[in-house]
């Protein structure tokens, strides 16, 4: 599994990150976040197949962004948002997930699509939480990189 960037220059692998959180875990917490780590390796090893059904089009992310019809979450890491973001978008870093994951809307009506970098995060992040019964989440394909290099509109996070 690759490295990990903790945004003061240390590095480490994404399951040193998630084992040894500063945070103690209740033991759900530890099912959550070993259910998270899985979910990364799973996907690591090239499990996703082109054309996943739970992958969303950028374009269809960002109309449904401005028109209200989704919660868009923003999985990266803090140091990742200051570089601009999704207007409207939540900012919940994975690194956070297991002890924030009741922020995450439950209601089915309001479908909710995680986005990180790249997709990698955010698809692994779409594992997690459906073992937790979250089958309205989606991931958004592409991430924010590709929403960059369309020069689609990003503010900066609000403090």
């Amino acid at each position: 599994m690759g490295q990990m960037g903790l945004g003061n220059g240390t590095a480490v692998n994404a399951y040193t990150f998630v084992m040894t959180s500063a945070i103690p875990l209740s033991r759900g917490r530890r099912h959550f976040s070993a259910a998270l780590l899985l979910a990364a390796l799973t996907f690591a090893t090239g499990s996703r197949a082109d054309g996943d059904a739970d992958a969303v089009s950028l374009e269809t992310a960002r109309a449904d962004l401005e028109a209200g019809r989704v919660v868009l979450i923003d999985v990266r890491e803090p140091f990742e948002h200051a570089t601009g973001v999704a207007a409207g978008a939540r900012l919940l870093p994975m690194s956070q997930l297991s002890t924030r994951v009741g922020e995450i809307p439950l209601d089915p009506k309001k479908p909710v699509y995680l986005i990180c970098n790249t997709q990698n995060r955010s698809s692994a992040t779409l594992r997690a939480l459906r073992q937790r019964g979250y089958a309205h989440a989606r991931f958004v394909s592409g991430g924010m990189s590709e929403w960059a290099r369309r020069g689609w509109p990003m503010v900066k996070p609000a403090p």
